[in-house]
């Protein structure tokens, strides 16, 4: 196949429950459905971007980004139980039945995902072009949790492991020791249009892997956030911008410990090195500490002097942040995220 047409769908149906309006509700300034339309048209070998919605108001602000919305997707795929597969078996039908046309290959994004390279995009096209018996190309990430350490419990209240593999008692193997599993993050799916239609699939068979190290599929307000918190800073950073980082001592800088005698507290290498890391790029970073907020200790001699002796580089050190139970903030990272920022261009 040396000349493929390649045609994107972006399902944005309108019945979200979770987060109403989840696909046009403003993410970092733009409806989230915008950011796939982009994707797809940054692509250079997408062809055609098509938005299947159920909604003109949605079909509105798709054909603003630059997508076409040639047809109204019916009620009866566009409600809970609908599947992916009855909306790709309609829009191409629909392609068929008026424009007697069917493409090659059909790319699916979800407007879920307001993070993706179209770079990646191409990459599975071009792989679906130059493999002929493949069926179709999924986007995985890394799995979190790993299915040998899960279990099904039968009618006798007994456990059963969910998966087996050559490792005996895998159940009882350390995590490194076991197979690596991937799962698919629904960011970028790329399959043969006759398989769809022919075989009522999304997948196929032979599915090849894009390995992928993202996974921001939006599916609650606390995801929400933290992508639209994403977007924002690499906005920041692809324009030039250096950021004012807050970083927590304990539990970020030192290891937490039971009692409040910070003078015994020990390096967290890993945060360390990942606020040195941002320091040296020219970020500004503040550290702000409740040490001292419950004894009334003065501990600001003994923290500067770990600070020193650990090696840690920061622009501001902060008494005074209240201790509580929990804290709640709409910029929060975790220590483990931070290799967003700096991984990120800047």
């Amino acid at each position: 196949m040396l000349m493929a047409e390649v045609l994107a769908i972006i399902p944005a149906r309108s019945g979200s429950k979770g987060i109403i309006d989840k696909n046009i509700r403003l993410c970092n300034g733009k409806p989230l459905l915008a950011y796939s339309i982009e994707h797809a048209l940054a692509s250079k070998l997408i062809t055609r971007v098509i938005v299947s919605t159920d909604s003109e108001r949605y079909a509105k602000i798709a054909r603003e980004y630059g997508a076409e919305t040639p047809f109204i997707r019916p009620s009866e795929y566009s409600d809970d139980d609908s599947l992916d597969i009855n909306v790709f078996e309609h829009a191409l039908e629909y392609l068929k039945r008026t424009e007697e046309k069917t493409p090659d290959i059909c790319v699916h994004l979800r407007p879920t995902h307001p993070v993706r390279n179209p770079k990646d995009i191409d990459y599975a096209v071009q792989l679906l072009i130059d493999n002929p018996a493949l069926d179709s190309v999924r986007s995985v990430s890394k799995s979190k949790q790993t299915p040998y350490k899960m279990w099904l419990i039968n009618e006798e209240n007994k456990l059963v492991p969910v998966v087996k593999c050559k490792i005996s008692e895998a159940y009882n193997t350390p995590r490194q020791y076991l197979p690596e599993v991937w799962m698919q993050n629904a960011n970028i799916d790329v399959i043969r249009s006759k398989l769809i239609l022919e075989k009522h699939s999304m997948t196929g068979t032979n599915i090849a892997a894009l390995k992928q190290n993202i996974d921001f599929d939006i599916d609650s307000e606390s995801e929400f956030l933290k992508t639209e918190l994403f977007l924002e800073l690499k906005n920041k950073l692809e324009n030039g911008k250096k950021l004012t980082v807050c970083f927590d001592i304990d539990g970020i800088i030192a290891q937490k410990n039971d009692g409040l005698d910070y003078s015994k507290a020990l390096p967290l290498q890993y945060g360390i090195e990942a606020v040195n890391n941002l320091y040296d790029k020219g970020h500004q970073i503040i550290l702000f500490t409740a040490r001292g907020y419950i004894t009334g200790k003065d501990w600001s001699e003994i923290t500067r002097q770990q600070l020193k002796d650990w090696n840690v580089k920061y622009n501001k050190l902060i008494f005074g942040k209240v201790a509580a139970d929990i804290y709640v903030d709409d910029k929060f990272l975790t220590i483990g995220d931070l290799k967003w920022l700096n991984n990120l261009k800047n």
